[in-house]
């Protein structure tokens, strides 16, 4: 954790993983503080890092150069709406959406798979946050397309 004047910043390089390494959850330990004294220096933290997104979110709109995508996976009550919530407080939700994949709507089934996410992939100069990706339909329908037979499209296919 480093200090900027009275303001504590949350040193991230701990939460990031490198492309290529596994890793096991039970490296790393749940009780986990980052150095900070109490909950209250810890949120003072998140506010400071929610308002450099915030100020970062601005650069992105004004460049519209790229899209940023937030894809958040987790299993029910993980704390996924939370993380959004507070993560994103500064953003301007003019510059960001917000996407749940839950099941299938008639429409999505009568498409193939990458049609369902990839409209609502972020434009330039957006945020977009996939809360819960199409990620489970990877591993559920294209690998097991026998629990769901031909109702999926493409699910024959899979199975060649």
């Amino acid at each position: 954790m480093a200090e900027k004047g009275d303001q504590h910043h949350l040193d991230h390089k701990a939460f990031l993983v490198q492309p290529g390494k596994r890793i096991r959850l039970d490296q790393y330990d749940p009780a986990y503080t980052a150095g900070f004294k109490d909950k209250g220096e810890a949120i003072a933290a998140l506010e400071d890092d929610a308002m450099n997104l915030g100020e970062l979110q601005e650069k992105l709109w004004a460049a519209r150069e790229y899209g940023i995508l937030i894809i958040l996976q987790g299993v029910d009550a993980a704390g996924k709406d939370g993380t959004i919530k507070h993560v994103m407080s500064r953003v301007n939700p003019q510059g960001c959406s917000v996407v749940s994949f839950k099941a299938p709507s008639l429409e999505e089934q009568q498409h193939e798979f990458p049609w369902r996410p990839v409209r609502f992939l972020p434009a330039c100069g957006q945020i977009g946050i996939f809360n819960r990706s199409y990620y489970e339909e990877v591993l559920v329908v294209r690998v097991h397309p026998e629990f769901f037979g031909a109702s999926v499209p493409g699910a024959r296919a899979a199975r060649l």
